[in-house]
C-alpha cells in the first residue's frame, strides 16, 4: 500500500470510527434541513467543512497554531449543539443552501480540524514533509462524510419519502437528538 493510500484510508476510518461520532453527528446535524434531491447542496456544504477543517489541521499539525486538546474537544460538541439547535428554528431549505449553514460548515470546520490534527500529529511523528500525507487523509475525510450523506439522505428518504413522516417532524426529531447528544458531550467534556 502507498503513503497516500495509507493516508486516505486513516482519514476514511478515523471519521468513521465509531469512537469519533461527534463528527458524525456534526454531518447529521448539517443534513437535517435537506432532502435526497437536495444532495448537490449538501455535498457543497460538507465540502465546505472540510475546507475549514483542512486549514486548521495542516496548521496545527505543522505546529503553527496550538491550542488546548481538551478546549477543542469542549468548543466541537457546542458547535455540534449550535448547528442542531438552529435547525429547530430553521424552516427545510428544500434546493438550497442557507448562507448560514455554509458559514457554520466552515468556521466549525476549523474547530473540528483542530480536533482532528491530535490524532494525525502522532501518525505522522517527525515527517518533514507532509503534504501528500494532508492531502490524503482529507481526501479520506471528505468521502467518508459523503458516506454518512448518503446513508441520512437514505434513511431520509425512506421516513419521509416512503412513511410520509414530515419533514418537519423528521428535521426536528434529528435536531433534538443531535442537540441532546452535544449537550452530554459539552457536559462530560474535561474543560468544564
Amino acid at each position: 500500500m502507498t503513503e497516500f493510500q495509507t493516508f486516505y484510508h486513516l482519514g476514511l476510518e478515523h471519521i468513521l470510527d465509531k469512537n469519533g461520532y461527534d463528527h458524525i453527528i456534526f454531518v447529521i446535524a448539517l443534513c437535517a434541513l435537506y432532502q435526497p434531491e437536495d444532495w448537490k447542496q449538501v455535498l457543497v456544504l460538507v465540502t465546505s467543512f472540510t475546507f475549514g477543517h483542512s486549514i486548521t489541521l495542516a496548521l496545527s499539525t505543522l505546529s503553527i497554531v496550538n491550542v488546548s486538546s481538551d478546549l477543542v474537544e469542549f468548543l466541537i460538541p457546542i458547535t455540534i449543539f449550535i448547528t442542531a439547535f438552529a435547525n429547530l428554528f430553521t424552516k427545510p431549505y428544500g434546493n438550497r443552501v442557507s448562507i448560514r449553514n455554509y458559514v457554520f460548515a466552515g468556521c466549525f470546520g476549523l474547530i473540528h480540524g483542530l480536533g482532528f490534527s491530535n490524532y494525525l500529529k502522532s501518525l505522522l511523528g517527525k515527517d518533514e514533509s507532509i503534504v501528500t500525507q494532508l492531502f490524503a487523509f482529507n481526501i479520506g475525510l471528505e468521502v467518508g462524510q459523503i458516506l454518512i450523506v448518503a446513508v441520512f439522505l437514505a434513511i431520509t428518504f425512506l421516513v419521509v419519502g416512503l412513511l410520509n413522516v414530515s419533514q418537519r417532524d423528521w428535521k426536528m426529531t434529528i435536531s433534538s437528538a443531535v442537540a441532546g447528544i452535544a449537550l452530554v458531550l459539552i457536559i462530560e467534556s474535561n474543560y468544564l
